[in-house]
């Protein structure tokens, strides 16, 4: 790379929070690959916190990852023209000071944020059911309110997930099948923290009881259920990460499949789901024909609807990871997409996902960017 080049180049900084034991928040093996990646390609690129980012000062304190010590060291740093978003955790988000920092970057002249928030999964589904070309991907979706809208919808759709708006990782979800033939007609399924918990019960009445226990103070969306298709009766999704690549454009970086643990709700690794290779599960059920145009119409969604997305928030995104299912048929369906991508296991979607926040950084801090 010739010095002209590497001046052009944006300074980049990862946001975070402050912490009293740790000094910074987030997922630190991410934030090592990610300075890294930024050093190779020879970028400047460290670690801030909310606190420490003063945006009317010329230099500011950041961190930078010592490779031969093994260590984090608390250095001075310019400003910088691009900030990757990485608070951790959608409570971090919610104070007060972390806001009202978001919202001057947001409006900074200088400096660009992508991907401000976490998404709230009630208004990813009604953006996306404003959109003709995105509606047609969207289950049966309603925000839980009263005993007597789920008994409608459970009238018209008798597999339900209820889901938290704000959830992480599965925690929370619940299943609700009705089964009018047997006394105890509802079973509800509660994915909890460390295990499933059922529960069958007689009457509407009843089973809002539980629904509302559990639920505590949450918001929940219900949306109908749909059959997947599965291998060995294991139903698998396929996980879909889509960023911004250095023209600016939502281009499709990876797509892996998640198969679902024999006793969970989802099919999230953590509660005993499995990584698997996405052609090899589609062409066992559709041959190999069918699951290449599976495939491609997969990969034709997940930018449809990243588009989306980002013209329904309003904001400046450059990354979000997406579950789509397909179901017995081959038709896709969209559950969930996240505005903070975990780190996808497959070796080359990681290294391509890491690269692409840089050439879109530099995307990001051209002057028509």
């Amino acid at each position: 790379m010739s010095e002209l080049e590497q001046e052009q180049l944006p300074v980049v900084a990862i946001l975070t929070i402050d912490d009293e034991k740790d000094l910074f928040r987030g997922n630190r093996e991410n934030f090592v690959d990610l300075l890294q990646t930024g050093k190779e390609m020879g970028f400047l690129v460290y670690i801030v916190t909310v606190k420490d980012l003063k945006l009317d000062a010329r230099r500011i304190i950041g961190y930078r990852y010592q490779f031969e010590q093994n260590i984090w060291q608390q250095e001075w740093f310019p400003l910088p023209q691009v900030i990757y978003n990485r608070i951790p955790l959608r409570e971090d988000e919610m104070q007060p000071p972390v806001i009202k920092k978001i919202v001057d970057l947001v409006t900074h002249p200088t400096i660009r944020l992508f991907n401000p928030f976490f998404f709230n999964k009630w208004h990813l589904f009604e953006w996306l059911k404003k959109s003709r070309t995105t509606k047609q991907f969207i289950p049966s979706t309603q925000r839980l309110t009263t005993p007597i809208h789920l008994g409608k919808m459970l009238h018209k759709h008798p597999f339900l997930f209820l889901k938290p708006e704000s959830g992480k990782a599965g925690v929370g979800i619940m299943t609700l099948r009705v089964n009018p033939t047997k006394a105890l007609k509802f079973r509800l399924k509660i994915q909890d923290k460390k295990k499933n918990v059922s529960y069958k019960c007689a009457t509407i009445t009843k089973l809002w009881t539980r629904i509302r226990k559990q639920a505590s103070q949450h918001n929940y969306i219900v949306q109908q259920g749909i059959l997947l298709a599965s291998i060995d009766r294991r139903p698998f999704d396929l996980r879909v990460l889509v960023q911004k690549n250095g023209k600016g454009q939502w281009d499709i970086t990876g797509v892996g499949a998640r198969v679902a643990g024999s006793l969970s709700i989802t099919t999230h690794v953590p509660r005993g789901g499995s990584i698997d290779d996405p052609e090899k599960l589609l062409t066992s059920i559709f041959g190999i024909e069918q699951s290449k145009r599976i495939l491609i119409r997969t990969k034709n969604a997940a930018l449809i609807i990243a588009r989306q997305i980002e013209r329904g928030s309003g904001q400046t995104l450059g990354e979000m990871s997406m579950d789509l299912g397909v179901d017995a048929s081959g038709g896709i369906w969209f559950f969930e997409a996240n505005a903070k991508p975990m780190k996808f296991d497959e070796p080359h979607i990681r290294k391509r996902s890491l690269e692409r926040i840089f050439q879109y950084s530099t995307f990001l801090a051209k002057p028509s960017g």
